[in-house]
């Protein structure tokens, strides 16, 4: 342990440990899906935090660390935007800053095991506020939450349907904190074994007590899955490959065909050819058919990426427009000054217009249906309300193909898998170039992925469930609990720093005046 406090005296060694530290979390997630490792990852990040010298330099490793991990988390934007991610991690990872100091204030030197109880609950207060803070859209929405990594783990799951991924995220950090008290400060043993017995009762509880979605009906829901098409031409060619593939579905019984985002190209009013190629498409198979459309809207300005549901007499009328757009992929924030972005990678030439609500539609067939487009499936909120207005399936049209080769179609797959968790409904992630997936109500995976090599169709027999699950009941509970946590904590620090200052100075001890031999008071100065 000297030897690696001495090597850790160097700056620059102890920022490089922690960028690796940091980077540890993201093997959690696809496409190692090292589940179990998240319950551990955070260790070496948090016994290097508590042995900072100083509380600024706790501050650097917790800023280096977050960086490492959002660089980790991010690394598949390296070809497109090249020098500009390291920015963009840089900038996200001052969010951890104060949560390295944090670390530090509860755990260094010999904490008392009442400093370490607090610790269990205050640190993943602050990691769940970071997360709240870096899941506004502006900063890239909340795309590696780390409770995400356990999408595929039924018991975590069930926890989702309580709190959501939140409370997933918390209770992980709560066992990283409690893990890292017993390997190295193991005479604050009790409160640490406390705390990791108090997570698996939160857990447990979750897995006995939350109702389970009832299972009311089935529908037969098709994915269309162009695959990667290339060419000056490709907008053409992919209609061309969608309609053929849409076609093999007549006959068999589908309720509702779905396409992938920017599968059309062209606003339908301005080609109202592709229009009746669609109209027709619903009719030989007995389907509507909810396609993406990316182009200039021919009723207002700007570009549009809009979900639209087509019937065999052609467009129904109902459409969504994408409200959450990606940074620097479909518009740059605060262009006039980040718009050199475009000149270092492959950043938004044209900024993309937001739609102004949410929307649920009927396809014809009695199903209500939400619609959402690309990285909106990572907001929970959006899930939610759309399930609060009756979508009955929740979809997220999605196209990956930018970053294909990476873990990121498998990243964004699974976040489908803690949104149908989350609010009781199944989810279908249609994309262009996969990977598409469906999710059942309790999050479990329905068939197969179609994976990036793939170009077919494929009919999932989706289960329709009823009821309310309580994070859809009282929505993100666990985000308010970690805000009142901090701020209890922050008022009893603030109590405690200001006390000495307004403690009234204790009276002086009386002391009886010396006497002279004759029996009267000494004079001073006599």
């Amino acid at each position: 342990m000297k030897t690696i406090n001495h090597w850790l005296t160097s700056r620059w060694r102890r920022s490089i440990t922690a960028v690796l530290a940091g980077a540890l979390p993201v093997l959690a997630f696809p496409e190692p899906s090292w589940w179990w490792f998240a319950y551990v990852a955070l260790v070496p990040w948090i016994a290097l935090l508590r042995s900072a010298p100083s509380g600024r330099r706790a501050l650097h490793d917790g800023w280096w660390g977050g960086f490492g991990f959002m660089l980790a988390m991010h690394h598949w934007l390296l070809p497109n935007l090249h020098v500009f991610t390291f920015v963009i991690a840089a900038l996200l990872g001052a969010l951890w800053a104060p949560w390295g100091w944090l670390v530090r204030r509860f755990l260094a030197a010999r904490p008392s095991p009442g400093r370490v109880a607090a610790a269990l609950v205050v640190l993943p207060s602050g990691w769940l506020l970071i997360e709240l803070v870096r899941s506004w859209q502006e900063l890239g929405g909340p795309w590696g939450v780390l409770g995400s990594s356990q999408w595929e783990v039924e018991p975590a799951l069930r926890v989702a349907s309580v709190g959501g991924v939140w409370l997933i995220t918390f209770l992980i950090v709560a066992v990283n904190v409690a893990v890292a008290v017993l390997v190295v400060l193991r005479r604050c043993r009790i409160p640490a074994l406390a705390g990791l017995l108090a997570t698996a009762v939160a857990a447990s509880a979750s897995w006995v007590w939350s109702p389970r979605p009832d299972v009311e009906d089935r529908v037969r829901i098709a994915v269309v899955q162009p695959g990667v098409i290339q060419g000056a031409d490709r907008p053409e060619r992919r209609f061309d490959r969608e309609e053929h593939l849409t076609r093999e579905l007549a006959g068999r019984g589908v309720d509702l065909v779905v396409w992938g985002e920017s599968s059309v190209g062209y606003d339908l009013d301005d080609r109202p050819d592709f229009a009746r190629r669609l109209a027709a498409l619903s009719r030989e198979t007995g389907a509507n058919i909810l396609v993406n459309v990316d182009a200039q809207r021919s009723d207002r300005p700007g570009i549009y990426k809009s979900s639209i549901l087509v019937g065999p007499d052609g467009p129904t009328g109902d459409r969504y427009d994408k409200m959450r757009l990606v940074p620097f992929g479909e518009y740059i924030p605060l262009r006039s000054m980040l718009g050199w972005a475009t000149s270092v990678g492959k950043a938004a030439a044209e900024d993309r217009r937001r739609g102004t609500e949410q929307v649920v539609m009927d396809t014809g067939h009695g199903l209500r249906i939400g619609p959402m487009v690309c990285f909106e499936s990572a907001f929970s909120d959006m899930s939610r309300n759309l399930v609060d207005r009756g979508a009955e399936v929740l979809i997220a049209q999605s196209a990956t193909s930018t970053f294909q080769q990476s873990w990121a179609p498998e990243q964004h797959a699974s976040l489908a898998a803690l949104r149908a968790a989350e609010t009781g409904r199944p989810m279908v992630h249609a994309t262009l170039t996969g990977v598409s997936a469906v999710y059942g109500p309790s999050g479990q995976r329905m068939g197969s992925w179609l994976g990036t090599s793939e170009s077919t169709s494929t009919v999932y027999e989706v289960p329709l469930a009823d009821g309310v699950t309580p994070y859809v009941r009282f929505g993100d509970w666990p985000l308010q609990a970690a805000l009142l946590i901090m701020a209890a904590w922050a008022a009893t620090e603030g109590v405690r720093t200001l006390r000495p200052r307004f403690r009234r100075p204790a009276p002086a001890p009386r002391v009886r005046p010396a006497r002279t031999a004759h029996g009267s008071p000494a004079r001073p100065g006599r």
